[in-house]
């Protein structure tokens, strides 16, 4: 495995060969109202419609097809709120890996349920007595299982870099991207080659006020955590940075913002009944920056990306009934 810091552009290029013809080469969508609301040109990259629902597929896949043929034979283990673990469970499918993974007991369940419909066992823990890396590891080990983070893992950080190549390579240049944060994989792949491909181009950071470790870390330059945080983003959930994305966003990412529980649920309601797409709270994250105006850029040209749509029908009432408007 290479150095942490090692990750360029090329990994990202080398990974987008991988997932040719297995990743969907997701849609970019744009909207009148949306650039008439920021005075801006607007591209929102939908990784709701990726494989499994969300750009997790990328990573995953990319990190699985890389594995020993010892290490195929015995099979991987994951843990994850639901977009990774459905993405490893879907490439574990593709490649003939087994795959298990561990989730929280109030993950949506319509993320268990997919997860397990692609053929991953799915073992259930409580995030508020158990910490989901410690189990993870011991049954790893137990098991003899090769452990694949959700984002501190350097093909996991080069697969998810692939969403912003494409990105870039649709609309052309672009002056600012949004990206959600989490554990930062998705927003360290995505700098990583944005800077490559377009020096110029900021690269910001969205999390939820109730989830703000990274943001916090980005401006202290040390590193914060958060312990499970009360946010509908439920992907935004991770209790930090990695050791590997921790330096990769310090080096690569330009700002990191915040915005509240009412902004998501509002920029959710915008995107469902403007871009007619289903995006569930994480996935809206860098889109309420803008559309909140925590960002202002009047006359750029913004990528924006949607990051996800696994969210749950049966409560989708009850989300939108708490929007305030």
């Amino acid at each position: 495995m290479q150095q942490d810091n090692a990750i360029t552009v090329n990994d990202v290029q080398a990974a987008k060969k991988r997932l040719s013809g297995i990743a969907h080469r997701t849609p970019v969508l744009t909207s009148t109202t949306v650039n008439q609301r920021t005075d801006s040109q607007v591209f929102f990259k939908c990784e709701n419609f990726q494989r499994t629902g969300s750009f997790k597929f990328r990573g995953a896949y990319n990190a699985l097809t890389q594995l020993s043929s010892l290490e195929k034979q015995r099979g991987v283990l994951a843990f994850s709120s639901g977009n990774h673990g459905q993405a490893i469970a879907l490439s574990g499918k593709l490649l003939n890996i087994p795959t298990a993974i561990v989730m929280p007991n109030d993950a949506p369940f319509v993320k268990q349920t997919a997860t397990r419909g692609y053929g991953a066992e799915v073992i259930l823990y409580d995030r508020h007595t158990t910490n989901r890396e410690e189990l993870a590891q011991s049954l790893a080990g137990d098991r003899h299982l090769t452990l694949i983070p959700p984002y501190d893992h350097p093909h996991v950080v080069a697969g998810q870099g692939t969403a912003a190549l494409e990105l870039i390579a649709a609309v052309g240049q672009l002056d600012l991207i949004l990206v959600c944060c989490g554990g930062g994989g998705l927003i360290s792949g995505s700098a990583i080659a944005t800077k490559a491909l377009l020096p110029n181009c900021r690269v910001i950071g969205v999390e939820p006020e109730l989830a703000d470790d990274a943001t916090r870390s980005f401006h202290s330059k040390t590193l914060q955590t958060v312990t499970n945080p009360n946010t509908i983003a439920d992907g935004a959930r991770t209790p930090s940075l990695g050791k590997i994305t921790f330096p990769l966003v310090l080096n690569y990412v330009d700002d990191m913002v915040t915005v509240s529980e009412a902004a998501i649920l509002r920029t959710m309601f915008l995107l469902w009944e403007r871009l007619k797409i289903v995006v569930e709270p994480t996935g809206v994250l860098a889109a309420a920056a803008l559309l909140e105006g925590v960002i202002t850029a009047p006359g750029a040209r913004i990528g924006v990306i949607i990051s996800g749509g696994n969210v749950d029908l049966a409560e989708v009432g009850k989300l939108f009934a708490e929007d305030d408007r």
